[in-house]
């Protein structure tokens, strides 16, 4: 788990040295946490920011997945969000994180100071506006992440999961998924005996064929579909 004391605070002076120049193509909140991040390795399951903690830092996954989760009232897990390569986490409209961030694998993390990204954006509107456009992305996926969890069955989840998963893998009809079945089970709101019949449902039906538990190759995308049509 970070520390408070891991990374210190860029001064205006070092800011100001390291804002974009003329030929650097760093206009983005990618190329910012890109420039100002420091990476942090994470070992599999080690907590990267805990419930209730100060949300001091931005982060953005180098390598590995992470996932964002709660433990409810009743001592059940649910996990909220998954986050691959290349995306960005920890963004909050509080001052306090409202769920745990854990790395599902070994993973190494860019980690920024929310203020040094806060900064930036009030310099730069294009910053800005990508900083509002990713907040309200994840807002929509908690959206639709409610739609599945709420009015599918275990195999629309199942199936729906699977081809979130391949869009954003950017794959082409074959997911390593990073995660374990029971990850899964507690992100779609299911048991993992449940996700495991489902997905035994699918290969069965040839909509998706297995190479290991993790390695999913999907056969017929338009079957997948055609089950929350």
């Amino acid at each position: 788990m970070l520390t408070r004391t891991a990374i210190a605070p860029i001064n205006a002076k070092e800011l100001s040295r390291r804002l974009p120049r003329p030929g650097q193509d760093i206009n983005t909140i990618m190329g910012a946490v890109e420039l100002m991040g420091v990476r942090m390795s994470y070992a599999r399951n080690e907590e990267v920011f805990g419930q209730g903690e100060a949300a001091e830092y931005i982060y953005k996954v180098v390598s590995g997945a992470v996932r964002i989760c709660k433990i409810l009232d009743d001592g059940r897990r649910q996990v909220i969000a998954f986050h691959m390569p290349g995306e960005i986490f920890g963004l909050e409209v509080e001052e306090d994180h409202r769920f745990s961030a854990e790395a599902i694998t070994d993973a190494v993390i860019l980690v920024v100071k929310r203020s040094t990204v806060l900064a930036l954006a009030a310099r730069d509107g294009h910053i800005a506006n990508q900083l509002w456009a990713l907040t309200t992305q994840d807002l929509q996926r908690v959206q639709n992440h409610m739609l599945v969890l709420g009015c599918m069955n275990a195999k629309q989840k199942v199936a729906t999961f699977l081809l979130q998963m391949a869009k954003r893998r950017c794959t082409s009809d074959e997911i390593e998924l990073p995660m374990p079945r029971q990850d899964i089970a507690d992100y779609l709101g299911l048991t993992i005996e449940t996700v495991s019949r489902t997905m035994t449902q699918l290969e069965n039906a040839a909509a998706i064929g297995m190479t290991t538990s993790r390695r999913i190759v999907l056969r017929d995308r338009a079957a997948l579909v055609q089950l929350n049509a």
